[in-house]
């Protein structure tokens, strides 16, 4: 009989790097024909229109998974325990009671971990002692070594193991892309989150219009609480960029695709991210990026190669970087190939679902 997986972790909606990627691994075959997979969904939206509000149903949703946890523990026999939680705030705090449960039944814990933060909790209470009672004689799955200083102090290196992201595949063989731009088009792709870095790429952008460069840079992504549409427009007009920025509000499907196709130049200044999915996406467009050294950035973008890294919080240097690419299309081709062929080599999905059931068998046997 094939060895059963117990996997908590959220589905989506909402659509962001861990969710997708646990919809990835339920989907994945090579796992299925490997396991008896059985799913507990964190997430307590079922639609888009639930993402950030409060209500009694999502409570519900929520402590009903603890009693389908602790009923598929109490009824099934696992041979491994697959949790993808939240690592710091009051998000460990509601996801590690299913992690002690698990624990209680005695089952092997591997936790996969799509966020950062733990090493701004570690020395404060309660996470000093829940921490390591909770990621004590588990495994981790970490994409990068780079974000392993995060958690250091509280899980040793012989607990972790590497395993990178990756998306699916849109082309089947290479693809040929026209951009014949007269104004180079920048492409930021994220909601407006000051940590995202939108105001880091303004600051850019008035450096760059400064020195008479000619350009367009658009924002594609939702509003959010910090920054509305309103707030971006002033923050351009305060910076005399206005005729330079455009939002376009959040794009889907094929007019997401526009996007990246019109592109010349992919920017996501990141001031706290773990591993940016939009990244490997203009990777496969073959955009050039501009990005910041910021947890696995780096892994992703191999400065100078398929884009450049630039400091964190350093509109200057991002400027520096954009600027060496506007104009020269050269490069920007050269570097765009480049990051495909990166994609198809290391951030491809069938990769990572090879690359995600091996870990998973190495553990079970």
């Amino acid at each position: 009989m094939k060895p059963r997986i117990l996997f908590i972790t959220p589905l989506p909606p909402p659509v962001h790097g861990s969710a997708m990627v646990s919809q990835y691994i339920k989907d994945c075959k090579e796992l299925q024909e490997e396991f008896v997979c059985d799913f507990v969904n964190l997430s307590t939206s079922r639609n888009i229109d639930e993402i950030g509000k409060k209500s009694l149903m999502k409570y519900i949703r929520f402590i009903g998974a603890y009693f389908i946890t602790f009923w598929k523990l109490l009824t099934k026999r696992y041979a491994l325990c697959y949790l993808a939680i939240t690592c710091h705030g009051i998000g460990f705090l509601k996801d590690a009671p299913f992690v002690l449960l698990c624990k209680l039944f005695r089952r092997r814990i591997i936790i996969h971990q799509h966020n950062k933060g733990m090493s701004n909790c570690v020395n404060k209470q309660p996470y000093k002692w829940l921490l390591p009672l909770v990621y004590r004689n588990t495994k981790v799955i970490l994409l990068s070594w780079y974000l392993y200083p995060d958690i250091e102090k509280v899980v040793k290196k012989e607990q972790v193991v590497i395993c990178p992201n990756g998306i699916p595949e849109l082309f089947d063989e290479e693809p040929q892309f026209e951009r014949n731009n007269e104004v180079p088009h920048l492409l930021f792709l994220s909601n407006l989150i000051p940590s995202k870095g939108v105001y880091v790429l303004l600051d850019a952008c008035k450096i760059l219009k400064d020195k008479g460069y000619k350009f367009v840079c658009d924002f594609v992504g939702g509003e959010s609480k910090e920054i509305t549409r309103e707030g971006l427009e002033n923050a351009a007009n305060e910076r005399g960029i206005s005729e330079y920025v455009v939002y376009h509000g959040p794009k889907y499907g094929e007019d997401k695709v526009a996007f990246f196709s019109n592109a010349d130049i992919f920017v996501q200044p990141t001031l706290n991210d773990c591993f940016p999915l939009t990244l490997l996406e203009a990777m496969q467009y073959q955009l050039p990026i501009v990005s910041t050294r910021e947890g696995a950035v780096p892994d992703i973008v191999s400065d100078g190669k398929n884009g450049f890294v630039c400091k964190r919080e350093d509109a200057a240097d991002t400027a520096t970087a954009i600027e060496t690419l506007l104009g020269n299309k050269e490069k920007c081709i050269q570097m765009g190939e480049n990051g495909y062929k990166i994609f198809k080599e290391r951030f491809t999905l069938n990769i990572f679902n090879e690359n995600i059931t091996n870990v998973l068998k190495g553990i079970v046997q």
